[in-house]
């Protein structure tokens, strides 16, 4: 049994094999994986016995299930009206500038994945973004140079 085949398994163990643990599941791979590979949805499939095309939707639908390898610090900016309105496509650009990638695209070295992602209910101190779990506010250029210095040195 793969390590995946595995995680999977005590997965479906802990949250059942009904199509409503899918996406525990789901989540419980990203936690562990970073993402979804294409194998390890056709595993959760055939594991809950629910077909992979079910699967895949599900992965697609959710912003914060990754079908996609990501880099091991995975920026999510809000894309919000009010983040706009404060300041996010300054933000943005720091961010881009600094790594030099694109939203949608990782560092060559895997280190860093730039994604926008709908409201992270914090329109009160926009802009906001996350870094893996780790919650960002009113962000200016200056503080997001520090924020990224900083996780370039982990």
């Amino acid at each position: 049994m793969s390590p995946i085949q595995s995680l999977i398994k005590d997965l479906a163990d802990q949250y059942g094999r009904k199509r409503e643990s899918l996406l525990p599941i789901l989540q419980g791979v990203v936690e562990q994986e970073k993402y979804l590979s294409e194998y390890s949805m056709v595993e959760i499939a055939r594991e809950i016995d629910i077909p992979a095309a079910e699967v895949y939707g599900t992965a697609t639908f959710y912003s914060f299930l990754e079908v996609k390898k990501m880099g091991r610090f995975i920026i999510r900016v809000c894309k919000t009206i009010t983040c706009s309105m404060k300041g996010k496509s300054q933000v943005l650009f720091a961010i881009q500038d600094m790594l030099k990638i694109k939203i949608g695209e990782t560092t060559a070295d895997g280190r860093f994945s730039l994604l926008e992602t709908n409201c992270l209910g914090l329109c009160h101190k926009a802009p906001a973004m996350l870094i893996n779990n780790e919650v960002y506010t009113d962000l200016t250029p200056e503080k997001i140079r520090e924020i990224i210095s900083d996780y370039m040195t982990k």
